[in-house]
């Protein structure tokens, strides 16, 4: 078996990290048939707390880069959502009235939708699921729902004061 691809978020700037859990996903665990594309494609629940000071939004993001692209796959963008934001419950990846704050919302992922998009990966190995809370030095990044998910990407490094991470895994 060949070695798996770093994590982006390895290459990025270094930032101060914070604590991040889910009633629904472990760190390094595998995730439930229902947070899965073809399973129930629900968004799992996360909950975060000790925003570094000065954070003035929040982004939730959940990328596989384990695809067979060569650049990865975009499976949740959830964008501008107020910085007294705690937490997202199981299922609020699935449209944009389902998130909190008037100027949040989804952005384009790679299947492409305008939601959370489970797991999906191809026979094979297991894939790795990175859900990523993003505490942001802006109110509303400067991107729209159609902005593709690199692009987003980018916005993000530039505005990111701090980052946690949960990665889960899922095969067929």
């Amino acid at each position: 078996m060949s070695a798996r691809p770093p994590l982006p978020y390895e290459f990025l700037p270094q930032v101060p990290s914070f604590p991040l859990t889910s009633e629904d996903i472990a760190e390094g665990g595998t995730l439930a048939r229902e947070f899965t594309h073809s399973g129930g494609n629900l968004s799992p629940q996360l909950a975060w707390s000790g925003l570094p000071a000065g954070t003035r939004g929040i982004a939730v993001t959940c990328y596989d880069p384990d695809a067979p692209t060569g650049s990865g796959w975009w499976h949740w963008l959830a964008l501008n959502l107020p910085a007294d934001t705690t937490s997202l419950p199981r299922g609020a990846g699935s449209s944009d009235r389902d998130l909190p704050g008037a100027a949040s919302f989804h952005g384009r992922n790679d299947f492409p939708g305008n939601k959370y998009d489970g797991a999906a990966p191809p026979p094979g190995a297991p894939h790795r699921y990175v859900f990523a809370v993003h505490a942001l030095d802006v109110e509303k990044l400067d991107v729209s729902a159609d902005t593709p998910p690199a692009q987003v990407g980018f916005h993000l490094t530039f505005h990111t004061l701090g980052r946690a991470l949960l990665t889960a895994e899922y095969g067929v």
